[in-house]
């Protein structure tokens, strides 16, 4: 169990502690939060002997949280000798990331005394899924409902996009608009009820590929080998980066990707946000909620959000638009972003200062290890037929991380059913 302080502790525990100190800024009802918790968990079981590993509620120590521009849940922390002595790590953080930056506050004899590693275990399934958004999620229904060994993978905690979406207001069967996390719970209830094992905030750290007839293997964490004929990529997309000055220099330290876990730390305060689609406008209308106000900042003359949400914002007294405009740079003064912006028909340069970014610049297709042997188009999308296959024997591709026209929940389970019933024909192929 990892202690948990508030901000009256902190000057004791960590700034006046003789022992290196690793502290973990959480939020409730913030997905990368529970997935970071297990990881977290098991390096402090590692490194407990030589570093102190705290947990802080960033919502009930929100002055210490300022005052150390924490403006990101999770953010971690690494200090040695009351002094930051790492890299800040935030938002969807990788075990391995962690371990990375460890190094740096404690000795090489130390590192390599604590970080052992576990003997390699190995486990055989039918259908192996890595990614548990909505595609995965549908896929290891119906491939453990037809009595298939089926392991689901997610490196995060199950959900993708539509765990940190507020509200879903389209997907059959709710009956109303429904919370994304509360969607997705129910998803992984059924995929429980339906017999398949769901491992999540784990580190993929090796996918091999077969390209015969042998069975895919992966590992996790360096620790579990999982070897299955049928594969089904169904990774999702990640927030696509603008690659502006500044942008990963603040990222977490008054840039966000995530209304659901930062928003409500913006309360009364002036926020940009970045984009025009359906998820710039619909998280744009849930951050109303906090801010004080809200300048949606676009590319193009027009937005390319649905027609309710556009009518909503534009009906919106804490909304305003600035068009044909994009971002070129992103900087901090006196505790404010300085957001540097360039009209694209113009050229003319202008600041806006505020208080806070959030950026929905679409997404970009989470390959990871997997593009050198599977076919991808120009914008590193998996290629795949009618029945969703690969260019590989076994290897189905499912949701965001495919080529497709339509990316939406509804379509990511559609994928799902279809490359579960393949890769269960797939298998009967094999065995006859």
């Amino acid at each position: 169990m990892i202690p948990e302080i508030a901000h009256q502790d902190f000057e004791v525990k960590v700034l006046q502690n003789k022992k290196p100190v690793v502290v973990d800024f959480y939020s409730t009802e913030c997905p990368p939060c529970e997935a970071l918790a297990p990881k977290y968990k098991d390096v402090a079981e590692k490194f407990s002997e030589v570093i102190d590993f705290y947990k802080i509620y960033r919502q009930e120590n929100r002055n210490l949280a300022e005052n150390l521009r924490v403006t990101s849940s999770p953010t971690l922390l690494f200090f040695k000798n009351g002094k930051e002595s790492a890299e800040r790590l935030t938002g969807n953080i990788k075990k391995s990331e962690i371990i990375n930056e460890i190094k740096k506050i404690i000795s090489e004899n130390e590192f390599n005394r604590f970080n052992v590693k576990k003997p390699l275990e190995t486990e055989k399934a039918d259908v192996l899924i890595l990614g548990a958004g909505p595609a995965g999620m549908s896929a290891a229904i119906y491939a453990a409902q037809a009595k298939l060994k089926t392991i689901l993978i997610d490196q995060e905690g199950p959900g993708g996009q539509v765990a940190i979406s507020h509200l879903i207001s389209n997907y059959p069967g709710t009956g109303r608009p429904v919370n994304g996390y509360e969607l997705i719970h129910s998803m992984q209830t059924q995929v429980l009820e339906a017999g398949a094992k769901i491992l999540s905030s784990v580190d993929i750290t090796s996918i091999q590929l077969s390209e015969t007839n042998e069975p895919h293997k992966v590992i996790l964490d360096d620790e579990l080998k999982f070897q299955a004929k049928t594969l089904i990529l169904a990774l999702g997309a990640e927030p696509r980066l603008l690659g502006v000055e500044g942008e990963k220099e603040f990222k977490g330290k008054g840039i966000s990707y995530c209304a659901t876990c930062d928003g409500k730390f913006y309360e009364n305060k002036e926020i940009i946000v970045i984009g025009g689609g359906n998820s710039a406008i619909e998280e744009s209308l849930f951050l109303t909620k906090f801010a004080s106000k809200i300048t949606i900042v676009h590319q193009f003359d027009t937005l390319q959000a649905n027609q309710t949400a556009q009518e909503k914002a534009f009906n919106h007294e804490k909304i305003n638009f600035v068009f044909n405009s994009e971002p070129r740079k992103f900087e901090m003064k006196n505790n404010k972003m300085i957001v540097t912006i360039e009209n694209i028909k113009s050229k003319e340069y202008s600041q806006i200062e505020t208080d806070g970014v959030f950026i929905f610049a679409g997404r970009a297709p989470n390959v990871l290890s997997v593009s050198d042997k599977i076919k991808t188009d120009a914008n590193g999308y998996i290629e795949t037929n009618e029945d969703l296959e690969t260019n590989l024997p076994g290897v189905f591709a499912a949701g965001d991380v495919r080529q497709k026209s339509i990316r939406q929940a509804v379509t990511a389970a559609s994928d799902g059913c279809i490359a579960a019933i393949m890769a269960q024909k797939y298998l009967e192929k094999l065995e006859s």
